[in-house]
């Protein structure tokens, strides 16, 4: 039976409020875990002085975050976290700000280069393996653009996962559909463009074989290089598109 503290400044709390710091401080305290039910309602009601309707409208609204499973007759069980769940969550969060693909991706550069630092430490033959079977996918669908982009974030996502890092892995999850919109529109962007697509192989090719080494630094750099790549495309379209156009004779 877990022990109740009700949260402090109960007064400036909403029940529901209450109901959400309860349950966040008790994952934190590693009183609660996947798999353990909560107290009956009418005791969990009782112990937060919140009302039963409102603790039951606070508990579907986890559920629908897949964080508690509500289970008829049997209790509330606690649930691990869907990432594509909250994924879907922040996208809506984030979606309304200005120019949010390149803001994403200065938080997926940050977590992919200490991703691919650490998987040069901890990634298994078989991560590696996958990750070859990612690059593979990739320089085989160069020419369609869709199937590029879900090609490239699935090699990224390998690397991110070869981390072994379950924060890591949870973030980058929970933007993965921005992160997906980014590599397709990226793609569209460049997929008519030889040059270009030839020096994106090159780079995932030298991502790859840096972390196959186990290199760390050498893995880092390729990487931004690799996302210096994009930079510098995206520069050079506003560049064209706000020069003079040329008068043929």
């Amino acid at each position: 039976m877990l022990e109740i503290t009700r949260p402090g400044s109960e007064e400036s709390q909403s029940g529901a409020a209450r109901v959400f710091t309860f349950f966040r401080d008790r994952l934190l305290a590693g009183d609660l875990k996947a798999g353990d039910r909560l107290l009956a309602e009418r005791e969990l009601a009782l112990a937060l002085n919140v009302s039963r309707p409102v603790l039951r409208e606070a508990l579907r609204s986890l559920a629908m975050l897949g964080l508690v499973d509500i289970q008829h007759g049997r209790g509330t069980f606690v649930r691990s976290a869907d990432a594509s769940v909250l994924g879907q969550a922040l996208t809506l969060c984030l979606a309304p700000e200005p120019d949010i693909l390149d803001d994403v991706l200065q938080a997926r550069i940050a977590i992919e280069c200490q991703a691919i630092r650490l998987a040069c430490e901890r990634a298994s033959e078989r991560d590696l393996q996958a990750i070859a079977g990612k690059l593979d996918l990739l320089v085989g669908s160069l020419d369609n653009p869709d199937k590029g982009g879900e090609a490239d974030y699935a090699f990224h996502l390998a690397i991110v996962r070869s981390s072994g890092s379950p924060s890591l892995m949870k973030v980058y999850e929970a933007i993965s559909p921005l992160l997906m919109r980014s590599h397709i529109e990226r793609r569209r962007e460049t997929f008519r463009e030889p040059a270009i697509t030839s020096g994106l192989v090159d780079a995932h090719r030298e991502v790859f074989l840096s972390l196959a080494r186990r290199d760390p630094d050498a893995a880092e750099r390729s990487l931004r290089g690799h996302f210096a790549i994009g930079d510098d495309l995206r520069r050079r379209n506003l560049i064209s598109a706000y020069e003079p156009k040329r008068k043929h004779p």
